[in-house]
């Protein structure tokens, strides 16, 4: 069974879902995507790797045009194994509709992720600080200028297999995932909540480096007016490649 500590975290990272949104009218916009990404860590000595993340996220019933787009790389130091520090540079461009720009947004970040290995399932978790320079637009116009604001994310998922103790090899999972985001910062005057992601999917474990999982993500975020909110149903995939190219004695 999963410890009552992890099950206490996933919740109260559900109720951080609902809380700002309970007392008050709210205007609440529909949107279906598609999230595709890919991640990659990959280590080259028993302190240093690197970190490197692409998404591409397709919205409008799920696949009518792109949406937004990441590419995220990063330097990754190993406290020990199951222990890693990040720290890097993001890089994500926002699709504009019809004649609107296309906004670029620059990104500096920094991670703490650590693994537990339970019997019978596997907890991951991370917090990242990010680091956020969006372009201004003006007039439908992109400026020289930039707003720029915190952002905080706890990250909790478990991976649960369907057949033995262990994720291994071969080996069908469950996979469930909460992130909440967090804002900050001179700019942010109303949406100090900016959102909630939680997912539950089947995953399968290729190899002792690959494995992937595809499922169903709901993300509610609040806008930066107070009443306006944004529920996202969205089909989510992601492959996960570990490399490691330490000397093997």
């Amino acid at each position: 069974m999963i410890n009552r500590h992890y099950l206490f975290c996933l919740c109260t990272c559900c109720l951080l879902l609902i809380t700002p949104v309970s007392a008050q009218e709210k205007e609440i916009e529909y949107r279906e995507q598609t999230w595709l990404g890919y991640f990659n860590q990959t280590r080259f000595t028993n302190k240093s790797g690197l970190w490197i993340d692409l998404h591409l996220r397709l919205t409008d019933q799920f696949v009518g045009r792109t949406g937004v787009t990441i590419a995220r790389v990063a330097y990754i130091y190993y406290l020990r194994d199951m222990v890693r520090l990040a720290g890097g540079y993001a890089h994500a461009t926002q699709y504009g509709v019809g004649n609107n720009p296309n906004v670029p947004e620059r990104r500096l970040w920094q991670q703490i992720q650590w693994f537990e290995k339970k019997n019978r399932f596997n907890l991951m978790q991370w917090f990242r600080i990010e680091e956020r320079f969006r372009t201004k637009v003006v007039a439908g116009e992109l400026t020289n200028g930039y707003n720029f604001n915190w952002r905080f994310r706890y990250n909790i998922s478990f991976t649960i297999p369907l057949k033995g103790k262990l994720v291994a090899p071969k080996t069908p999972f469950i996979f469930l995932n909460d992130e909440v985001h967090i804002n900050a910062g001179k700019n942010i005057a109303i949406n100090y909540f900016d959102q909630n992601r939680l997912f539950v999917g089947l995953g399968y474990q290729f190899t002792a480096h690959l494995n992937a999982h595809l499922g169903y993500m709901y993300v509610f975020q609040q806008q930066s007016e107070l009443s306006e909110y944004v529920h996202t149903d969205a089909i989510r995939l992601f492959v996960f490649h570990n490399l490691d190219f330490r000397n093997q004695e």
